[in-house]
């Protein structure tokens, strides 16, 4: 019965995966469920969480450098945008680029259908003229990028989300980009410089406690996905920051020894008091980093954007030919 139900859901054969192993954790791509997604636009709005503010400052006040980037020879491009959500810091970028009558489609991929179909209803009802093309599905699998050969592809990683993987993640999607993209195609990414401590703990420990919320969320959607008992009170939210590695890390701690059970995989896990559960990893680089990763996987830096407080980067990557 396991295995059946492991094999017909890639949702529970990952927390089971994460729950049997030590330590244990839960890959943080399942926080967006219609909860978590909420949930997360309210942690975009907090006085802490700089990142979206920075990266808006950006696209605000550098949009016209963007465009020549983007369209300085007036070639026709696709912009695929790599985990939209809500897609509102893009929209400056999307209105801005129809108002100088630029050639190009907005291809946004997110996991969650749930804002995808937000974000499409969103933008066809704000901008009407412009043409998109909505692909639902993780974008580590970028088979997606094949489907316009007739136009060059930008690809918009942003909101700091690279911070998100491990070292070996980042280089699989950064492979895996590579081969997917042409000599001369562009992608934009979204970097957290490393900064005061302080600044960066706040914004994943709210005083609201909505980053609370939304890992705890997590819990609640394996509830009642998964026919789980956690026992939301009995787990208390730690985030920690390592400045020698530049890792913000969200753990969600079991105050108390404890068993769970998913009765729709008829599993159990024992937690020990004071166990963890390593939820999310966000990294913060140095410039010198972005650089070398830029060319560890063949890429060129055209220019980096930063808010005025040196807090958060926008960094253009064009493709090499290798």
């Amino acid at each position: 019965m396991l295995s059946q139900n492991l094999a017909l859901n890639p949702f529970a054969l990952d927390v089971h995966r994460g729950l049997s192993h030590s330590p244990k954790s839960l890959p943080c791509k399942y926080f967006y469920d219609a909860q978590g997604d909420a949930l997360f636009q309210q942690i975009m709005t907090l006085e802490e969480y700089y990142l979206t503010r920075c990266e808006r400052e950006n696209f605000l006040t550098q949009k016209q450098h963007i465009l020549d980037l983007f369209y300085g020879d007036r070639q026709p491009f696709t912009l695929v945008e790599l985990g939209a959500g809500d897609g509102s810091k893009t929209k400056i970028l999307l209105d801005y680029f129809l108002s100088q009558a630029v050639d190009f489609v907005y291809a946004p991929v997110d996991i969650s259908e749930n804002i995808l179909t937000h974000l499409t209803e969103t933008i066809q009802a704000d901008l009407p003229h412009l043409t998109i093309a909505p692909i639902q599905g993780d974008y580590f699998h970028t088979d997606f990028l094949d489907h316009d050969l007739s136009r060059r592809k930008i690809l918009l990683f942003l909101g700091s989300t690279i911070g998100n993987l491990s070292d070996q993640e980042t280089d699989d999607f950064l492979q895996n980009i590579t081969r997917n993209l042409d000599p001369g195609d562009l992608i934009m990414l979204g970097f957290d410089l490393m900064k005061d401590p302080q600044i960066i703990l706040r914004a994943y420990d709210d005083a609201q406690g909505v980053t609370r919320a939304f890992n705890l969320n997590l819990l609640e959607r394996i509830n009642r996905e998964l026919e789980g008992d956690f026992q939301l009170d009995h787990f208390q939210h730690c985030p920690i920051y390592h400045p020698l590695t530049g890792e913000a890390q969200s753990y969600l701690v079991s105050t108390c020894t404890q068993t769970v059970t998913l009765n729709k995989l008829s599993q159990s896990y024992i937690f020990e008091a004071w166990e963890a559960i390593h939820m999310e990893t966000s990294r913060k680089y140095s410039r010198k980093q972005i650089k070398q990763l830029a060319e560890q996987h063949h890429f060129r830096v055209l220019h980096t954007f930063s808010d005025q407080r040196e807090y958060y980067v926008n960094s253009v990557w064009q493709k090499l030919a290798v």
